[in-house]
């Protein structure tokens, strides 16, 4: 009876939030509250299924941007990046996805988004256009990057632990994909924006003769907010040799930083996006229902049984699994289910790295088709909606779709070709 329950409270939510009928905070938080109201799980349970390495990592870095914020930084580095565009609108795109895929893979998905979203919105504003064909390829860029290293994507760090694989394995095996990946990708930015932004050029060109020094409003507080968000990210490249995770990291950061900003810590904390902090419980809590009374669980036998003891067979189809499973439920929770069905299947006589890759490319890159896919597309879509330009689950779905198909067409070519 759990079955039903979790599973039809699930898709109600779902469908609700694909809707955009209703705010998809408020029925991600029914959704799990009920999934505990009803007993299909303990809410010892619920509360353990909430990751508050993600919350505050989260929050962390909001308040950091925030901090940042305040000193017109996010307006100079629109303007260098207007220049450097050279009055060329897709160039600009361009830009924002390669900075948004590199910073993706060398720090993490949701952290870059926090800290260029800003960057995008400003930019928009400056040039007085609709800043969705920016913030739409900020996303999927992000999930591409963050696809190529240990780090980048949270389902990368759940697989290097259960599979002992460091960063240097992800970067030689992943990386290369991902460059392929990246300038499909780009391709297909083109022929879903290019024509349509040829618009913005002449104001691209006035506002790219402007000097972007103008907009620095803090100068002092600038050089401090800086300096402590490069300690943070030094911080995250470091944290396994310190002993920290993420979210201590991030937090102590933006602690540092209204301490010797200083920062009124009121106004500092206006600016987490407590919509999207919530968001995350609701799912979690959902998903955690979903998982436990073994729905996911037996999708992902199926597949083992599928395979019939075939290493291609067992590889693609954990691809294309992972990607459609992971845009369904975050790629967090699907991940950590599914690991256990890998080691399974090596334990039956497989070929453990293209289970392990397949794994990878597909939590990560299915993320690219829905805007509750993944984190980093979460936080950019409740950022945007705040500021006036909301992005809906159809808007995302339509462009996600294709860029999604074709980022797994030339991961099953390149596993194919590579390890099979």
């Amino acid at each position: 009876m759990d079955v039903y329950i979790a599973g039809g409270i699930f898709l109600v939510a779902y469908g609700l939030i694909a809707s955009e009928r209703f705010d998809r905070t408020l029925v991600a938080l029914l959704g799990g509250l009920l999934v505990v109201a009803l007993g299909v799980i303990h809410q010892d349970e619920a509360f353990a299924a909430i990751d508050f390495n993600v919350l505050f990592l989260l929050a962390g870095m909001m308040v950091l941007a925030g901090g940042l914020g305040q000193t017109g930084f996010f307006e100079y580095v629109a303007a260098h990046a207007i220049r450097l565009s050279r009055g060329r609108p897709f160039r600009l795109l361009i830009i924002l996805s390669l900075v948004t895929a590199v910073l993706s893979a060398l720090l993490d998905n949701v952290t870059t988004v926090v800290l260029l979203t800003p960057v995008t919105l400003s930019m928009a504003r400056k040039l007085r256009v609709s800043p969705f064909p920016y913030l739409i390829s900020q996303i999927l860029a992000s999930n591409i990057g963050g696809t190529a290293t240990l780090i980048g994507d949270p389902p990368n760090i759940l697989i290097g632990s259960a599979a002992g694989l460091d960063f240097a394995d992800f970067l030689f095996n992943l990386a290369p994909v991902v460059l392929i990946i990246l300038v499909a990708f780009l391709v297909i930015m083109r022929l879903v924006f290019g024509r349509s932004m040829e618009d913005d050029a002449d104001r691209l060109d006035v506002l790219a003769e402007l000097d972007p020094a103008i907009a620095i409003k803090d100068r002092r507080l600038m050089y401090r907010a800086l300096a402590v968000l490069g300690l943070t990210i030094a911080g995250f490249l470091a944290h396994s040799a310190i002993g920290l995770e993420a979210a201590t990291i991030a937090l102590l950061g933006a602690t540092i930083l209204m301490i010797v900003g200083p920062l009124n810590p009121r106004e500092s904390l206006r600016d987490i996006e407590w919509n999207t902090l919530f968001f995350f419980i609701g799912l979690f809590m959902l998903v955690e229902a979903v998982v436990s009374v073994g729905i996911i669980d037996g999708v992902a036998v199926a597949l083992a049984e599928a395979a019939g003891g075939r290493l291609d067979m067992a590889t693609i189809g954990l691809l294309w699994l992972s990607a459609v499973a992971s845009a369904i439920i975050d790629n967090i929770p699907y991940t950590a289910t599914a690991i256990p069905v890998v080691e399974r299947l090596i334990e039956s006589g497989l070929r453990a790295e293209p289970l392990w890759w397949s794994l990878a490319l597909g939590a990560c890159l299915g993320g690219n088709l829905t805007i509750v896919g993944a984190s980093a597309n979460i936080v950019v879509a409740n950022l945007a909606a705040r500021d006036g330009h909301p992005i809906t689950f159809m808007q995302f779905f339509r462009i996600g779709l294709g860029v999604v198909l074709v980022s797994l067409a030339i991961s099953t070519a390149y596993l194919y070709l590579r390890y099979l």
